[in-house]
């Protein structure tokens, strides 16, 4: 009888420490994985182009994905250049820059997702690292 007790009171303890366990997972909230980059040259001279690309991902399904990039100099507010149209998968953008005064430009990639094509509020997912261009 005493066997029986103690199975019946190991029972109880794994289904607590089982039940624990699940109840603990589900309130731990999900966190989609996605990454935004931005590169550019480390120099390029007052006047003269150079290349910007810019990649992003998101895992959430049910979005449609927009990459924009944004600049600034100096202490600026960053003002947003362009975007790519929205598309269902990575997003990725080249474009071409060029400043006319000697400084730092600064640039950074921002992944938006959208509910549709036509969607008026994107939701902010992602934003890359500052990437520097010295211009000399």
């Amino acid at each position: 009888m005493n066997g029986m007790k103690r199975a019946r009171g190991l029972r109880a303890v794994v289904i607590g420490a089982l039940g624990l366990a699940s109840v603990t997972l589900a309130a731990v909230p999900a966190f989609a994985k996605g990454n935004v980059e931005v590169t550019v040259p480390r120099t390029a001279h007052v006047g003269k182009t150079f290349t910007i690309k810019a990649d992003g991902d998101d895992d959430i399904a049910g979005y449609l994905h927009q990459l924009c990039l944004e600049e600034r100099t100096g202490k600026q507010p960053w003002h947003q250049e362009n975007c790519t149209t929205p598309v269902r998968a990575d997003a990725r953008l080249t474009t071409h820059g060029s400043s006319a005064h000697r400084g730092d430009l600064q640039l950074r990639a921002v992944l938006y997702g959208l509910k549709n094509k036509h969607d008026h509020h994107p939701v902010h997912l992602h934003t890359s690292g500052v990437a520097t261009v010295h211009i000399r």
